[in-house]
């Protein structure tokens, strides 16, 4: 199946799918970079023995693409497993058990993000390092829950980089929609989220998205600050957050795993969203992600516009990443 045929499964007529084929071509152009289907699909159109020297040519391959050692050691053991059972007759058999692997790992976290009807409000966390590009993930996350119907409400959280707070001003009035900032520079940011939970609870919006200070894992006390964060909000309703939701750049390669893997231990993520993977990313980490981590991937970014913005599908991103250049799937 070539993504081009994937591109035109769905029939939903809303904004966001109607602008699903760009975005997802350029998933699909910019997962070429691993080499990994254009690879594959060479074996595929050549006479090449399924043998123990290509299955560590793969090996290469996997690792090469940010899947990281120990998942890649996982897939081969499979592919190892199943070679001696002379399951992998041809490059084809062996490209379509790349295949299911892959779809074996992210399967699991393939849970969209469901806004509970009883939750009013519904309060989201976005929580990430600088540059992730968690601010922009709150507008245009923002921005596709308007456009189905929902009232929702901003907290400038980020108390600490005064961009952040314009950036997200900027937002809200984009959307027409209210947005709570800090009284003043460095203000604490548990408090301004706090006061947004009130106002929020006042005016019965549906969603309200907190923004927080970009932090580094490894700087313990601004974890805790974090945590304090997440606390002031219980507080206030100790079903919130109902979503915590970790914004990674998917450019660092594994460094977002060790973000993912400190942060869900500091406040328990829910949640991940994986951007910038239209630009440098290879998009292996993703696999790492679900993995090691096991958290529900939720989105994946794939471009600048709100409906690049998308929400995650094993099997799309599964089929972009064996395609070779030029649009034939190496797989199935």
């Amino acid at each position: 199946m070539t993504l081009k045929t994937l591109l035109g499964f769905k029939k939903t007529a809303s904004p966001a799918a109607e602008a699903a084929p760009g975005a997802l071509a350029r998933l699909g152009n910019a997962l070429t970079r691993t080499g990994l289907g254009d690879w594959l699909g060479g074996l595929r159109a050549g006479t090449v023995a399924v043998d123990a020297d290509l299955l560590e040519l793969l090996e290469e391959r996997l690792l090469s693409a940010d899947v990281g050692v120990e998942v890649t050691e996982k897939i081969m053991g499979h592919l190892g497993t199943r070679l001696g059972r002379r399951e992998l007759r041809d490059a084809g058999a062996l490209a379509d058990a790349v295949r299911e692997e892959l779809l074996a790992i992210l399967r699991p976290c393939e849970q969209p993000l469901v806004i509970a009807p009883d939750a009013r409000p519904f309060i989201l966390l976005m929580v990430g390092i600088n540059g992730a590009g968690k601010t922009t993930t709150i507008g245009k996350l923002a921005q596709q829950l308007r456009r189905e119907g929902r009232q929702v409400m901003l907290a400038a959280g980020d108390t600490f980089r005064a961009a952040a707070v314009e950036q997200l001003q900027a937002w809200a009035e984009r959307n027409q929609m209210p947005v709570i900032v800090p009284q003043s520079a460095g203000a604490d940011p548990a408090a301004v989220i706090h006061d947004a939970v009130e106002a929020a609870r006042a005016r019965r919006v549906d969603v309200l998205i907190a923004d927080t200070s970009g932090r580094l894992h490894t700087q313990a006390n601004l974890m805790e600050e974090l945590k304090k964060i997440k606390r002031v909000i219980s507080r206030a309703d100790p079903a919130a957050p109902q979503e915590v939701m970790l914004v990674l750049d998917a450019g660092t390669g594994q460094n977002a795993l060790m973000q993912a893997q400190q942060f869900h231990q500091a406040v328990g993520l829910t949640g991940i969203t994986l951007t910038k993977l239209d630009g440098t990313a290879k998009g292996g980490i993703i696999f790492a992600l679900a993995e090691k981590v096991g958290v529900p991937i939720r989105y994946i970014g794939v471009g600048e516009g709100a409906d690049d913005l998308r929400v995650f599908n094993a099997n799309e991103f599964v089929e972009a990443l064996l395609e070779k250049p030029g649009g034939e799937n190496i797989s199935g």
